[in-house]
């Protein structure tokens, strides 16, 4: 599946202005509540895939750079009240280097060895925080939030917005990943590690940019969760349904693909909202669970796997 560099970016532009244009539509703020959760997926969905699904280690600890960059952003806005911006960027370059630091302990681990170990790295940053003080400890904390910037009426709207463009630059960072000779290196360890040192492939550091990106992009899309909810404490912030959510976003869009964890997020992430108002939001990890076995069985390289082979099929039958 090729795709064209213009038109990527004219189809970003315009996704934008339709959120924009709906922001300054639309008077119902349950929209934007709701489809501001499956935006935050998209990122968190395409920051897990640079790692999981290039690269194939599979890692469970997406919740571990969330909660980081919820609580980079609680800290910065207690400490020096900054700006929304800023608290993005600030998470970002932590879960960077907090990325680049993990791998270093964990990239020689391969297999579920790996993903044990990224589990543990989630535990132990929740311990943390649940004893610094300074951050509410295990109570949370309340945010006040500053008043909203114009042209957004609200905050739900402005945050909306802004995971948009978070989720247009992750998208365009996994889509560059993907083309470029990075992308063809984590391809290459993922599908054989050995092979690909032999042929000389700088397999450590390529795996070490890989946890690096990843990383920000979570802590990015963590960092607005302080504005979204006006409180914030470790067991939502580190909560694990981040970690099964991102992971099994891209399984079911498909990992060989940067289109596939934004399908993937968008259709499940829907789904959950949908569960979540008529049903029960009790209920969302049993819809993740059954999707994700019906695709791992019926459909292994998700919705974009299908359409690849029904391409295929219909190329054969013009021939």
């Amino acid at each position: 599946m090729k795709t064209n560099g213009y038109g990527f970016w004219i189809g970003s532009a315009v996704v934008l202005a339709l959120a924009c244009i709906a922001a300054a539509t639309i008077k119902n703020e349950y929209y934007f509540f709701a489809a501001y959760i499956v935006v935050q997926f998209v990122v968190l969905a395409t920051a897990w895939n640079i790692l999981g699904g290039y690269a194939g280690y599979v890692n469970f600890g997406t919740s571990a750079f969330f909660g980081v960059g919820a609580y980079i952003a609680v800290m910065l806005i207690k400490w020096m009240n900054l700006p929304l911006g800023l608290q993005i960027v600030a998470a970002a370059c932590v879960g960077g280097a907090l990325g680049f630091a993990v791998g270093l302990l964990t990239l020689r681990l391969r297999g579920i060895f790996f993903s044990i170990a990224t589990v543990a790295v989630t535990i132990i940053l929740e311990t943390a925080v649940i004893n610094w003080r300074f951050v509410g400890g295990a109570t949370g904390v309340q945010i006040l939030r500053p008043p909203v910037m114009e042209p957004f009426d609200s905050y739900t709207k402005m945050l909306f917005v802004c995971a948009v463009i978070l989720a247009i630059i992750a998208v365009a960072i996994a889509r560059y990943i993907e083309t470029s000779w990075i992308g063809r290196g984590l391809r290459a360890i993922r599908d054989n590690e050995e092979a690909a040192e032999c042929t000389g492939v700088p397999t450590l550091k390529l795996k070490l940019a890989a946890c690096a990106i990843s990383g920000a992009l979570m802590s990015a899309a963590g960092a607005p969760l302080a504005m979204y909810q006006s409180f914030v404490e470790p067991a939502s912030a580190f909560n694990l349904t981040y970690s099964v959510s991102a992971l099994a976003m891209p399984i079911i869009g498909g990992t060989s693909h940067w289109i596939g964890p934004v399908i993937g997020a968008l259709l499940l992430g829907t789904v959950q909202q949908v569960v979540t108002v008529t049903i029960s939001s009790e209920l969302n990890v049993l819809v993740v669970g059954v999707l994700l076995v019906v695709f791992v069985v019926g459909a292994p390289q998700g919705i974009v796997g299908l359409f690849v082979k029904l391409r295929e099929k219909i190329k054969g039958k013009n021939i």
